[in-house]
């Protein structure tokens, strides 16, 4: 029986779309920061009296058809028979956008391959969470992580970038909605690579900046980030509305955190947006101007309002 815990992340410069979606290869590298408030701690115990998988998230019993990927692969690597127990407690809202799920497998992962008794490296561990979720590859490591797209199973992992900014990097999370979203990240992803015109765009311009962010995030070069992160996030959700039918993460209020945090920077504030797929607001900043950001946006979104900073790589909690 063990127990680990992962810690969710935010795409600075996006993964979007799948070129293959059984190994979970995307178009474009990506690169993310981990964030140290929101994560998930999951326990998984192989029984041999069991007689299929079994989830419970949050206390209640799943469908496991998610998890079961993982689980099988674990089995295979470990040459394991023996069906798993998964318990699994989320400390961030589901299905809203803000990489629930990148927690959730990178802990899983990390869980049932030490419970299997597998000793994996962190480049194993990113390959495994990656075939639960994609972006699960990237809450492996904490901090800065890059995932790089690779041609195959082998070469598409990630890890932490070799040159970590110094610059004290925040993120102020605007709780829009916690509703569960209109299309799963899945959903949205195929419909946009499949149907949207301005796709090939999208991954043109995500892959270009690539080694730009990487060089602005090695010399604390904030305008640089902030511009390339806010380019990344809307570019995305330009590919999304294009597609056939059309449709949109955003609700109204999303649209309000942004206005505000345009003026935010127009007054010389530090301030740049990014969504992922949801309509919650994340804003990238850095520690001085926090409280300045928090005390413009508690008016219209008190109570709402989550600090979060550079987080730790997933971790075990307990092994039994």
């Amino acid at each position: 029986m063990t127990t680990a815990r992962a810690h969710t992340n935010i795409a600075l410069i996006k993964y979007w779309g799948k070129r293959d979606s059984q190994l979970i290869l995307p178009y474009t590298s990506s690169i993310s920061m981990t964030l140290d408030e929101f994560y998930t701690d999951t326990q998984v115990v192989f029984d041999a009296a069991l007689t299929a998988d079994e989830l419970y998230l949050d206390g209640t019993k799943r469908d496991v058809t998610k998890v079961a990927t993982v689980l099988e692969l674990v089995r295979q690597q470990a040459h394991e028979s023996r069906f798993a127990r998964v318990t699994s407690t989320n400390h961030v809202p589901e299905t809203a956008g803000l990489a629930s799920s990148a927690s959730a497998f990178a802990a899983l992962t990390m869980a049932a391959s030490a419970a299997a008794g597998l000793k994996l490296s962190q480049t194993q561990l990113s390959r495994l969470a990656r075939r639960g979720s994609g972006s699960a590859s990237r809450s492996i490591d904490g901090g800065f992580v890059i995932w790089h797209r690779g041609t195959d199973d082998q070469s598409s992992f990630a890890e932490p970038i070799r040159e970590q900014p110094t610059l004290p990097l925040a993120m102020v999370v605007v709780m829009v909605s916690g509703k569960k979203k209109s299309q799963t990240s899945r959903q949205g992803m195929a419909q946009t690579v499949a149907t949207s015109p301005f796709y090939p765009a999208f991954v043109e311009q995500n892959q270009a900046a690539i080694e730009p962010m990487l060089h602005a995030l090695a010399t604390d070069d904030l305008a640089t980030i902030g511009r390339l992160t806010e380019q990344s996030s809307f570019q995305m959700h330009a590919a999304i509305m294009a597609g056939n039918p059309p449709f949109s993460y955003f609700e109204p209020e999303t649209l309000t955190a942004w206005h505000m945090v345009q003026t935010l920077r127009d007054q010389g504030i530090p301030a740049y947006a990014t969504m992922d797929a949801g309509p919650n607001v994340k804003i990238l900043t850095t520690q001085p101007h926090v409280d300045t950001i928090l005390k413009a946006l508690e008016p219209e979104f008190a109570g709402r309002l989550t600090v979060a900073h550079p987080g730790p790589a997933a971790q075990i909690l307990s092994e039994e």
